[in-house]
């Protein structure tokens, strides 16, 4: 199959799976942290997604690979999308922005309701740090933006320890769970780097067949 002919097959199956999901250039490409330009080009069969980009549209729209890239009826071109598209672009910004605001708003009610009872109470805002990053987090997952997951995961179980540290002190200064996060930081990164990369895998498989081969 020629390259010209599978870049029209991915765009055939691209744009059915879009439209049939009823999502906008810029909505998809949001999910998959590219431009909705690079979409329509995509659309357009003027490039073709690499294999990760593929990997991950299968994914979100439920479909294999090799059904993006199998033929199922004639490629149709359409227009570019071009009305608000900005406008839609960074709506998943927009409801990240607001769903964390949202978190210290609601903490700053709790604060200000307690002052008006005489009563100061600081902690609260130190509750509202791990659950903010907890809900950034979930959001970043739903809107399939996990290019820097690893580094959210760490932050989540740093503030974690830090609101401990917070609420515990100045009656108690227990600056010792800080050495627990070193190891508990290492651990996520190394949980979130377990996959071994294709290019690693294949060099690893080169390796142990030519292994084999000589012992043979």
């Amino acid at each position: 199959m020629q390259l010209e002919e599978l870049k029209l097959i991915t765009a055939s199956n691209l744009i059915n799976l879009r439209t049939g999901a009823g999502l906008t250039q810029a909505e998809l490409g949001a999910m998959l942290n590219y431009s909705d330009k690079t979409i329509s080009k995509w659309e357009r069969a003027e490039a073709i997604p690499d294999a990760f980009v593929l990997k991950q549209i299968g994914d979100i729209f439920g479909v294999t690979v090799d059904n993006l890239l199998t033929s199922h009826d004639e490629w149709k071109p359409i227009p570019t999308e071009e009305p608000e598209t900005e406008q839609v672009l960074y709506s998943t910004d927009r409801i990240i922005a607001i769903s964390i605001i949202g978190v210290w708003t609601l903490a700053l009610t709790a604060f200000v309701a307690l002052w008006l009872a005489n009563i100061i109470m600081w902690q609260v805002f130190v509750m509202a740090l791990p659950v903010s990053i907890l809900v950034y987090m979930i959001l970043i997952c739903a809107f399939h933006r996990r290019r820097h997951l690893q580094y959210v995961i760490a932050a989540f179980v740093l503030s974690l320890f830090v609101a401990g540290y917070l609420l515990s002190y100045p009656k108690y200064n227990p600056w010792q769970v800080f050495l627990i996060a070193i190891p508990a930081e290492v651990i996520v990164f190394l949980s979130c780097n377990l996959r071994m990369p294709k290019k690693a895998l294949k060099i690893r498989g080169s390796t142990i067949r030519r292994e084999k081969k000589n012992n043979g």
